[in-house]
């Protein structure tokens, strides 16, 4: 809860609740209960705290899809690795040496992490969960940042090691559905990340997908990604009667174009993450194939062992990737390009709503709109990097970054302040971070943090 009204005053309001929608020298009245009251011109500030937004963008949180946030501790350590190397590297590798206190900090930093550049809302594909106490970790770090989060429970080494899997999807998922999400109207709420066809049996993919059922929680599943995404996953899930309205499928490149109106005939929803299918090889990334599917792409981070861990940097990598693939017939045959058909305003929406949809959570965020949740972004105003601002739209693309995200609202809380998060001990969370690292690569000693450390493959 907010606690107290507050007047955002007259900033460049994107809503992304309409395409292309900008208001200008706009208020917005943040509720009590954190949700947003009003938007308009001269509000009236009776009883409430003003907060001067003139000259600022005023977004929605942006929408992370998926992330798998547990690795925010082994930061950029596989930023030059292959597909194949991130595999035995993280999921044979140090992913088995990760303690629940080393789960919790790393859920902690990334989300915070999130936060800090504007993320309000996360997806959290948790899939190092060797043990209970790993997956309550998990929880209780998103839980401490005071963030919107959706925890998706996967697996742990176990579930990984052996691909396809024979291995089930952990019961104990049962005990923190009952546990901790009894309720799904709350900040943090629970789904499950599934394995899927590419990489378990067909029985144990069955007996995952009936466990989603019986708890009646959506899923969050890895398709087309590489070689592995040309074995025909989505044809699978519909021979067993799987898909789903309910399901986001996670990358999609390398599906079949049957395979994506398979999707959105069943009303699923996508989620692309540019930075790490262009670097290990899941193939370019998907979001124009979606879009004449008739699918609305969202947007992940994925994984920040990799690639940095902000919106900004993956807009600006979709909507190139994209442009470029759109362009490059008529640079084959010397057509006039009139119009580029990929807009900014298009970018955006995938960051936020159609994101918050993916997420289920469409009704409550995503947009700024009378009666949904307060989660907003103001940028700063002193940047000339947005001087001027002449389109709003093209500048939080193309311009804007993490370190011009000044304050962030969640459910109306003001979790970032003038350009700091609010109640955070930085020193104590960068040294966790550090000492939870060496700890890691101390049960590793051939791993390097100099950038040079490349991991060995197993070899048949």
């Amino acid at each position: 809860m907010g606690g107290t009204r507050t007047l955002l005053r007259g900033g460049t309001v994107i809503t992304a609740a309409q395409p292309g929608e900008v208001l200008s020298e706009t208020d917005i009245m943040i509720a009590a209960d954190g949700t947003i009251e009003a938007i308009g011109v001269d509000l009236d500030p009776t009883g409430a705290d003003v907060v001067d937004v003139a000259g600022r963008i005023v977004h929605p949180g942006f929408v992370d899809t998926h992330r798998h946030t547990w690795q925010s501790i082994v930061r950029n350590m596989a930023s030059d690795w292959s597909l194949t190397e991130y595999l035995a590297g993280l999921h044979t590798g140090l992913s088995k040496h990760f303690r629940p206190e080393d789960t919790y900090i790393g859920n902690h930093l990334g989300a915070l992490e999130a936060l800090d550049s504007g993320i309000t809302t996360l997806v959290d594909w948790s899939h190092n969960l060797a043990t209970p106490d790993h997956a309550d970790a998990a929880i209780a770090a998103l839980q401490d940042t005071g963030m919107r989060a959706v925890f998706a429970h996967g697996g742990g080494a176990e579930q990984w090691g052996v691909l396809p899997s024979a291995n089930p999807h952990p019961e104990d998922a049962r005990r923190v559905r009952d546990q901790y999400f009894t309720s799904d109207d709350q900040l943090v709420t629970m789904a499950l990340a599934l394995r899927g066809p590419q990489f378990t049996t067909p029985e144990v993919n069955r007996t995952d997908f009936a466990l989603a059922h019986d708890l009646d929680l959506r899923v969050t599943v890895h398709v087309g990604d590489g070689y592995w995404g040309k074995s025909g996953p989505i044809r699978k899930l519909a021979e067993d009667g799987l898909l789903s309205d309910r399901t986001t499928y996670v990358h999609c490149c390398t599906l079949g174009d049957d395979e994506l109106k398979m999707i959105a005939d069943s009303g699923g929803t996508a989620s692309v993450a540019p930075d790490v299918e262009m670097q290990m090889g899941h193939g370019f990334p998907a979001t124009g194939r979606l879009l004449r599917a008739g699918i609305r792409p969202t947007f992940s981070i994925d994984v920040c062992s990799s690639n940095g861990g902000d919106m900004f940097a993956t807009m600006r990598t979709a909507i190139g990737m994209q442009r470029a693939l759109d362009n490059a017939p008529s640079v084959d045959t010397g057509e006039v390009l009139e119009r580029i058909s990929l807009t900014c305003a298009d970018v955006v929406r995938f960051a936020t709503i159609d994101g918050a949809n993916a997420a289920g959570l469409g009704s409550r965020t995503g947009s700024l709109e009378v009666g949904k949740a307060a989660d907003i972004v103001v940028l700063d105003d002193q940047s000339l990097a947005l001087t001027p601002l002449n389109n709003p739209l093209g500048s939080l693309v193309y311009s804007a970054h993490p370190g011009l995200v000044r304050d962030v609202f969640v459910q109306g809380v003001r979790v970032k302040r003038d350009g700091k998060l609010v109640g955070v001990d930085l020193a104590k969370i960068k040294a966790d971070a550090a000492a939870s690292r060496d700890y890691l690569l101390g049960q590793m000693p051939e791993a390097r943090v100099d950038g040079t450390w490349h991991p060995v493959l197993a070899t048949s």
